[in-house]
This record gives structure tokens, C-alpha cells and sequence, in this order.
């Protein structure tokens, strides 16, 4: 059975201009999912990234316009600059990764509903309230972030340090389990392709 690690920020804009694909994706082709957010910023710190406070305005300026094409393509509602961002990611992941240990809910469901928190509703992700709201929207009890607090926030941290060692450098960021990379939101056609056993 195919399997694929997930690895994603609750702050990236193109983590949330993937939709759910994944999750149809993964679906098609029987595939298990395994949901690994993690700290785009170290990722960026120790893999060659710049942050985006010290890029160059003109690779901000076309950041913008990719952002809003792609939103576009997708049919998918987008705010360029969110009131909130940036955005202290991580309590939103610990949710996440609580949710995913405790199960109960539909996962991909709630990934998605904190990224459109942030990206299409101008929330604070993170704010225990806007958790909360996204947890039970998903499906899920209130009281699983809580409960899972800090198993979650070891889990973020081995997420990062496995990340690095298994080449990722940006999000999202998909593997399979036989070490195939795919960076990007855009690529999810290619992921879709291997596994179909065209690519």
C-alpha cells in the first residue's frame, strides 16, 4: 500500500493553496497519509532558505502574483497580506498533531480549515478559539489540543529534524515511500502520475 509523508506549515500560503488534493489523491490510489507539520522557518534556516523578511523586493513582488494566479486557478479565495501573518504557527500544529494521534475526525479537513483561517478569513491561528473552531469543524472534541499539548509539541519538533534529514526544504512537501520528493502544490499532478505508475 502506498504510503506519503506530508510534511506542511500551518503558515504557508501554498500549503493552503493545495486544497484537499492530497487527500483525493491519496484516496484514489489507496494511499496512507501521514500528516508532519512542521517550522518553515527552521526548515528555511537550515536547508539554504532566506526568510521572507530579508528577500529581495523583487522576489516578494512575484511571490504575490504566483500567490494570486494560483488561488485563481484553484478557485480558491485568497487575502495576500492576512491581518494575521506573520503568524505564530505552532500551536495550530500541535492541534494537528494531537488530532492525528487521537483520531476522531477527518484530518485533512481540519489541516485545511486552519491554512483558510489564516489565508481566506483573516484569523489568528493562533488563538485558542480559532483552534478550537477549526477542531470542531473537522469534527473533532475541543478538548483533543489540550489533552495532546505536549506529545504534539515533541512530535513538531522530531518533525523538523526528519524533515531535514529526508531532504525537505520547503512546503509543502510530499514522500512517498519509496524516497520519491515532490516540493510544491504544483506538483501534486506529478504525485498523482507516480502513483498511478505513469512517472
Amino acid at each position: 500500500m502506498p504510503h506519503i509523508d506530508y510534511f506542511f506549515s500551518t503558515v504557508s500560503p501554498f500549503t493552503y493553496l493545495a486544497g484537499q488534493r492530497l487527500e483525493e489523491i491519496a484516496a484514489r490510489h489507496g494511499a496512507i497519509l501521514t500528516h508532519k507539520p512542521l517550522d518553515i522557518g527552521a526548515v528555511f534556516a537550515r536547508t539554504g532558505g532566506t526568510p521572507m523578511k530579508d528577500r529581495h523586493p523583487n522576489w516578494l513582488a512575484y511571490r504575490l502574483q504566483e500567490m494570486r494566479r494560483q488561488a485563481a486557478k484553484a478557485a480558491m479565495p485568497i487575502t495576500l497580506k492576512p491581518a494575521f501573518w506573520p503568524v505564530n504557527g505552532a500551536p495550530a500544529a500541535y492541534a494537528i498533531i494531537a488530532a492525528q494521534n487521537e483520531g476522531g475526525g477527518d484530518l485533512g479537513k481540519l489541516a485545511h480549515a486552519i491554512l483558510r483561517a489564516c489565508w481566506a478569513e483573516d484569523k489568528d491561528i493562533s488563538q485558542d478559539a480559532v483552534i478550537r473552531d477549526c477542531l470542531v469543524s473537522a469534527g473533532y472534541d475541543t478538548g483533543v489540543a489540550d489533552r495532546g499539548l505536549f506529545t504534539a509539541a515533541g512530535v513538531y519538533e522530531a518533525n523538523l529534524e526528519e524533515a531535514i534529514a529526508r531532504g525537505v526544504f520547503g512546503a509543502p512537501f510530499y514522500i512517498t515511500e519509496t524516497d520519491e520528493r515532490f516540493w510544491g502544490q504544483d506538483r501534486l499532478d506529478d504525485l498523482d502520475l507516480h502513483l498511478a505508475g505513469a512517472i
